[in-house]
């Protein structure tokens, strides 16, 4: 075989080997948890329904604050004052603080009928501002149940107001889909007491 024809040969072969040469370099990510959780709200705006009115009379919704433990897309399982492990195979589609607040928003809407904003919608005068801290999302495994736990403060002009809310429900067991189930029904509890308080 002469060089001339060796060296397209030889380039042909390192071509054809290239995608199992990155195949062993290139990854797509972990295989995702059996169960992947979020909230659905209990009290959801009409398809098609609007709400207008000057911004100083909106309702701006901020993310809350967090504790490290909550800081991530898995769910907390409190053993003890001092132990914190988390939900084997279950995680959040986004951390708890975000989903939270998408919550409140759409209940805060449909239950007062009041325009609702974020702090990306909140242009010049961001109305009534409810801020505050999420304190427990998780599982209080020394009771056997979930806990939700918001400090909420309404500021309106110079004047504000706080409050902390809690609910608690029942599990039977610490698996993915119960505490879900349980996490979802004690966030809809607690948005519609921040709803009421509130008001219209």
């Amino acid at each position: 075989m002469t060089p001339r024809l060796a060296r397209p040969l030889y380039r042909g072969a390192l071509i054809a080997a290239l995608p199992l040469l990155l195949a062993g370099c290139i990854s797509f990510g972990e295989e995702p948890p059996p169960y992947l959780l979020s909230l659905t709200p209990t009290s959801v705006v009409a398809d098609g329904a609007t709400a207008s009115g000057p911004s100083a009379g909106a309702i701006t919704v901020l993310t809350p604050e967090i504790p490290q433990k909550l800081s991530t897309p898995r769910v907390p399982v409190q053993s003890t004052a001092t132990q914190i492990a988390y939900v084997e195979g279950a995680q959040w589609v986004d951390t708890p603080h975000r989903l939270f607040r998408r919550l409140l928003s759409e209940t805060i809407a449909a239950r007062t009928g009041r325009l609702v904003l974020d702090e990306g919608q909140a242009i010049t005068d961001p109305g009534t501002r409810l801020v505050g801290e999420l304190i427990d999302f998780d599982v209080d495994a020394s009771a056997s149940d979930v806990v939700v736990t918001y400090d909420a403060t309404l500021v309106t002009g110079e004047t504000a107001s706080k409050r902390r809310f809690q609910a608690r429900v029942p599990i039977a067991a610490v698996e993915p889909i119960q505490v879900g189930t349980a996490l979802n029904a004690a966030a809809n509890e607690v948005a519609g007491e921040v709803a009421a308080w509130i008001g219209g």
